[in-house]
Order: C-alpha cells, then structure tokens, then sequence
C-alpha cells in the first residue's frame, strides 16, 4: 500500500524567540516491511543551520537552528511510503517464552547480542514486581513468545480505557498499570515493561496509522495522529510487531517512523528556545493511501 505521509507541527509564541534549537525525528525510516519513495523537511522561517545523520538505531535525526527573531516556528515533514505485507506469522509455533528469555543470558549469536540491550530498564521504562505479575498472568510456564505477548496485548486492550489527557510521557508504567487507563505510548511502554520484566527483549516503535472516519463521514484534514506500539525479538523471524491500543500485529496500516527503548528515543520534536514567553503548539497529520500494489 502507497500512502503519502504529512506531519506539521506549529509553534506559536506569545512573544519573539531570538534563537531555536530543534531536534527532529519525523522521516520514515527505511525497513524490512516499507519503502521510503521520497521524504522532505519543510522548516518556516528558514533555518540558519541543518544538519542529519542516523542516531545509534538507525532513526534518521535532523538537526536546524533558526535564527533571528520568530514568533511562529512551523516544521513539516512529508513523505510518500510503501507499506509492504507482514508475513504471515503462527503464534502458537513460536518457541516457549522461556527459552528465549533464557538465551538473553548468555547471547552468542549476533541478532541475540543486539537484541538483548532491549531487556533491561530504560529512562521511561522502570520495573516493578507488580507489572512482572502482571505479565506473568498471560506468559505462564512453557506458553509460546508471541502466543503469550499477543494474549497480553489482548488483555491491555480488553481491561485498559483509552484516555487522553490523564498522563504524559513522563507517566511511569507502574501508573498506568494501576490506573489502567492512557493513550497509544502509555500501553506500549506497559507492555515493554513487561516484557523486559521477563527478560525478553522489547523495544518501542514511533509511526502512524491509517485512521477511518465514522459511517458517512468524511476524513477531516489534519485528523489522523502519531502512534506508538512495540516490537517482541524471537529467534528465526527477528522483530515482531504488536499493536496493543488496536489488539493487533500491524501490518498494512501502520508506517514506522522510529525506534528505541522507550520515547525518549523517538521523540519527534524536541529542542530549547531562547525568548518566546507562553507558547502554542498544534500538531496536524495527514495519512493518505496512494494506491494498492500488487504483484512482484
């Protein structure tokens, strides 16, 4: 599926910023199941300096500086991505979750030693003996990995209340397990949480997904929003994803962006200002299918 991608991300200040600093991880990285067919960064006013790499992930970073006074900073990325089918992957013939978390221990293998930095705690993600109980109820002894983590993504979407406005990024998961309700990255660092609460590798992922308007109601521009979900490592298949705002494995709706340990390693916009008193800052997306492909 071709989709075309546009992230604008507008900062209004209550009076001129003299100098901005900007971070910037709003491209969608190339990987095994997308295509990046063409991608820009639009910045408003121009700025003074730009610069890009790939960060130790392999997340594509931009980097500006704008200087000069500015009382509205306007940051827009667009691109046009190819979402390629998942493979179509049996849970219950993946190998019991003790083995893998086993293998952590002690990795001899080049995909197991990268992996298995995605086990431990991470600044956004600390461990509790409540949420490894908690995990422990669908991760019983001798269950297959992704049976196991597909059950406990079921599980956070079937008891947990999508609510904004109740946390941020900075919500620990212990917060949101006893809470039991958040948004898209609050689930995800939950269920990484436990994951790594097991020592099985678990690592977050930034992008967004294709939204669909009610029943005869058109798609409002500007609509469609980041999410976040996660990835389970499991030997032979490598990265596996899970979706537990949407009880799903994403496939054909969702388009990376970024990925890391928690948030903090994806963080689309980040940076510091000089100036600028109270501001505004309005976030719009657009997710927009091209057309389908198919055939080699």
């Amino acid at each position: 599926m071709l989709y075309d991608v546009r992230h604008e991300t507008r900062f209004q200040y209550e009076w001129p910023v003299a100098i901005s600093h900007q971070l910037l991880k709003l491209r969608p990285r190339r990987c095994s199941r997308q295509n990046v067919l063409q991608s820009k960064l639009t910045v408003t006013p121009q700025p003074g300096v730009q610069r890009e790499w790939h960060d130790y992930y392999g997340n594509l970073v931009e980097f500006v500086t704008v200087q000069g006074a500015h009382s509205e900073l306007v940051v827009t990325s667009s691109s046009q991505v190819e979402v390629l089918p998942g493979m179509n992957i049996m849970l219950d013939f993946s190998p019991p979750w003790e083995v893998v978390a086993g293998s952590m221990r002690n990795p001899t293998q080049a995909e197991a030693l990268s992996a298995c930095q995605y086990c431990f705690e991470s600044p956004f993600i600390r461990l509790h003996p409540e949420i490894l109980q908690f995990a422990q109820e669908s991760f019983t002894p001798g269950r297959p990995l992704l049976a196991a983590t597909m059950a406990l993504t079921s599980r956070i979407y079937e008891t947990f209340k999508y609510k904004g406005g109740v946390t941020d990024i900075y919500t620990p998961a212990l917060d949101v397990l006893r809470h039991r309700h958040g948004v898209c990255q609050d689930f995800a660092h939950l269920q990484i949480a436990c994951l790594r609460a097991l020592g099985l590798p678990a690592r977050y992922v930034s992008g967004y997904l294709l939204t669909r308007p009610p029943p005869g109601q058109a798609k409002l521009a500007g609509a469609d929003e980041s999410h976040a979900w996660l990835s389970v490592w499991c030997p032979e298949l490598g990265w596996v994803d899970f979706d537990p705002t949407n009880n799903l494995i994403p496939n054909m709706e969702h388009v990376t962006v970024a990925w890391g340990r928690d948030y903090g390693d994806v963080s689309p916009v980040s940076g510091f200002i000089f100036g600028g008193g109270e501001h505004e800052v309005t976030v719009a997306v657009d997710v927009t299918p091209v057309t389908a492909r198919f055939g080699p």
